[in-house]
């Protein structure tokens, strides 16, 4: 099976997109992507903990412009998942491809204040998107259509 790749975006690209990243680049045959329509610049340190802690190496993530997805000679992607809601109401670009488009909504972890909590809220996060990701990657995603490989994925987030 050819590499998928996987663009995962929300609104700061500090969190949930990031950790969406790490975990599909993780995956059998996947490799991961993410940015943010308004990128915040810096990583949540929790999510960083989270992945860390995991075993996940951090050492390159970075928090940047879903923009770079559309320029020319960036990586084709096979499709695109928001994350938060307000990402996905937004106007994307147009991506090279026209990859197939998705929305996973869950929860912003970093909007938990509690630090014991914040902590449970990543934590579950990762859980989530381990699991929704874990399940796309066993979907070959070669003889679907796009409409049969948007259901797919969203039928994983629905049963989630």
């Amino acid at each position: 099976m050819k590499t998928r790749n996987v663009l995962i975006l929300c609104t700061g690209n500090s969190a949930r997109s990031i950790i969406g990243e790490v975990i599909a680049s993780s995956l059998p045959d996947m490799r991961g992507y993410s940015g943010g329509s308004r990128p915040r610049g810096e990583l949540h340190a929790m999510a960083l903990s989270v992945l860390e802690s995991k075993g996940h190496n951090i050492w390159d993530l970075e928090s940047k412009s879903w923009d770079v997805y559309a320029e020319p000679g960036a990586p084709r992607m096979d499709i695109v998942i928001t994350v938060c809601d307000s990402a996905a109401g937004e106007s994307c670009p147009v991506w090279p491809g026209h990859p197939v488009q998705v929305h996973w909504g869950l929860p912003d972890p970093a909007a938990v204040e509690q630090m014991s909590r914040q902590r449970i809220a990543f934590e579950d996060t990762y859980a989530a998107l381990y699991k929704r990701l874990s399940r796309l990657a066993e979907i070959d995603f070669e003889p679907l259509r796009d409409a049969e490989l948007k259901t797919a994925a969203q039928d994983i987030h629905k049963t989630s």
